[in-house]
């Protein structure tokens, strides 16, 4: 085709678009507003037509259905499953697994699975360690069994209500609640048999059964000095000595007491004992100091002075936080959540020193020790999902049915086609809140923005490819390459592609760019532009191979201390697996 001046701008957005999602040098987000802008800039979308994306009814339903999770959440529903599941599991490393994949399955086709996830994680490092097993063995099922369950209805992952809500704008009949079911069991099966059978015992033991400073390796990276009576610094403030000797000191035990060292008017006394953090560099030096007892620390736990009042904790920062890409300097988290930082791991690489100008990334576990006053307040912020065993949360208990009760209304009300999803979830918001499930200022809380901008962004970019017929030579090209062998190797490449793309960019950028296309090459064929839908569906929501495709696998990564390589060893004979599946069967229960 003779590409007109619209047609290259959007070529050279979505190649830009792509590349910037891919390196991660903006957010996805950003990356997907910044597209927008430019649809508009450029005249190729009017505004009304850049705009869409707040307003479509995909993104108003994925947005209640983040709302109605976390009423789920707030009221201590998955909690109370957690519990049980502990009480029951703890028997036994096989019997956990063969609990955990249904379990974590059931849950994650109604709520959204990243929060069931982050409350289970927790639960599976408690359950590790009763059973005797590398936590490394549990976190990568209870991710994979999310993905399994995700598929099998309409609301279970953001990406089967985008497909349905895109599919409609093209005259297509939406999908029904249950309609991804029979594929989506036979997908469950296969690949809880797989884990089960094979996945498992090719999962590294990678985190050890530890405490957590030993877990982070802080073995000559925290230690405790004493002062003793002509110690130079006497009477000097703490923080005149931190700043001199260019160390963190995070508590001074004095007597009986654990003082915080930024307190206003602290100065040395004899006989404090410092507890400072640092490089092996750095405390070496100080064993060439006179006057001072120095006392390596093997454990946070180690000075049997150390109250209560403090404790460790390993957080995670949320794939949708707010503090990505900030550095840890600017956070100010000593101010904002009474908590200093002591390491970062990313990537299984461990950063202990010069944290200040260290760069935050969705997926980082970090190890805080933290006033116990501020554990709610940092359990309950957004930008993390704690994944340490603290005290529990208050949750509204009385208002647990009610909240059951809502979403079994909405599923009810939009599997039996009453009324549209989006009318069924924006009702259940309201009475979330009209019953007291939810406060207003929870309610703006719940919502993944990011998810929303970036909906808000490659919709209108789906528009564009249909409008300045990018998506029919992309068609064109399709039918060339699979065309010849039948419809059925469209299907096939169809999902194998979607699978692909959701390895390296969002899985909802990869449903939004590709259903366009697919509805086009469905015309030209002459074919039902269902199935191929549906394996954009599908393959959108099984991502495997890598632990950034899907938020899920983000949140495990640094608690189960994996690799890379790991999620591709365990996970790509996996996809290959779904792949056949969904070549062989979307055109059996989906006739094309």
């Amino acid at each position: 085709m003779a590409m007109g001046f619209d047609a290259i701008v959007v070529c050279a957005l979505l190649v830009l678009a792509v590349a910037l999602f891919v390196s991660e040098l903006l957010p996805v987000d950003a990356v997907a507003v910044l597209v927008m802008a430019c649809l508009m800039l450029s005249g190729v979308l009017t505004p009304k037509e850049g705009l869409a994306g707040f307003s479509h009814e995909a993104t108003v339903t994925i947005a209640a259905m983040f709302v109605l999770s976390e009423g789920i959440r707030r009221t201590g529903a998955l909690n109370a499953l957690g519990d049980l599941f502990i009480r029951v599991g703890r028997q036994s490393y096989w019997q956990t697994l063969i609990l955990l994949m249904p379990l974590i399955g059931l849950i994650s086709a109604f709520v959204n699975n990243t929060a069931a996830v982050a409350i289970f994680i927790p639960v599976m490092l408690r359950v590790a360690g009763e059973t005797g097993v590398s936590p490394s063995k549990l976190l990568m099922p209870l991710s994979f069994a999310a993905m399994f369950g995700g598929v099998c209805t309409l609301i279970g992952t953001s990406t089967n209500i985008l497909v349905s809500s895109l599919a409609e704008d093209y005259g297509i009949r939406p999908f029904g609640m249950f309609e991804f079911l029979p594929l989506g069991l036979v997908i469950f099966v296969a690949g809880a048999l797989y884990l089960l059978v094979i996945g498992v015992r090719t999962i590294p033991e990678r985190r050890r059964r530890a405490e957590l400073s030993q877990n982070f390796e802080m073995e000559g990276y925290l230690t405790d000095v004493v002062l003793e009576a002509d110690f130079e610094y006497l009477g000097d403030s703490v923080q005149d000595l931190a700043e001199e000797w260019d160390l963190e000191i995070l508590l001074v035990f004095r007597g009986e007491e654990t003082l915080r060292p930024e307190k206003s008017g602290l100065v040395l006394q004899e006989g404090d004992a410092l507890r400072i953090h640092g490089s092996a560099a750095q405390i070496e030096e100080l064993l060439q100091k006179e006057n001072l007892v120095v006392q390596p620390v093997q454990s946070w736990l180690d000075n049997e002075r150390l109250t209560e009042d403090y404790s460790l904790i390993e957080v995670v920062i949320a794939p949708d936080s707010e503090l990505a890409g900030r550095k840890i300097g600017d956070v100010h988290f000593l101010s904002r959540f009474g908590a200093r930082v002591l390491a970062v791991r990313r990537r299984g690489r461990l950063t202990r020193v010069r944290l200040r100008d260290f760069r935050l990334a969705g997926g980082d576990s970090l190890l805080l020790t933290a006033e116990r006053g501020h554990l709610r307040e940092i359990q309950e912020n957004r930008s993390f999902v704690v994944v340490s065993e603290v005290a529990a949360q208050p949750f509204r208990r009385r208002r647990m049915p009610i909240a059951i009760a809502i979403l079994a209304a909405v599923i009810s009300a939009a599997a039996f086609d009453l009324v549209p999803i989006v009318v069924a979830a924006m009702t259940g918001v309201v009475v979330l809140l009209l019953s007291g499930c939810l406060n207003p200022q929870e309610v703006y809380k719940a919502i993944q923005w990011r998810v929303i901008f970036l909906l808000a962004g490659v919709i209108p970019l789906g528009r564009a490819l249909e409008k300045t017929g990018i998506a029919e030579w992309l068609a064109d090209r399709v039918i060339s390459l699979a065309g010849p062998f039948g419809p059925v190797a469209v299907v096939s490449g169809v999902f194998l592609i979607s699978m692909l793309l959701t390895e390296i960019i969002s899985n909802q950028a990869t449903a939004a760019l590709l259903v366009p296309i697919v509805i086009q090459t469905a015309a030209d064929l002459g074919v039902d532009p269902r199935p191929l839908l549906l394996a954009i569906t599908f393959a959108a929501s099984l991502s495997f191979m890598t632990p950034v495709g899907y938020q899920t696998n983000t949140l495990i990564y640094g608690p189960g201390q994996y690799r890379f390589t790991d999620f591709t060893r365990v996970g790509a004979p996996l996809n290959l697996i779904f792949w056949i599946l969904g070549t062989l069967l979307i055109p059996v229960f989906w006739p094309l």
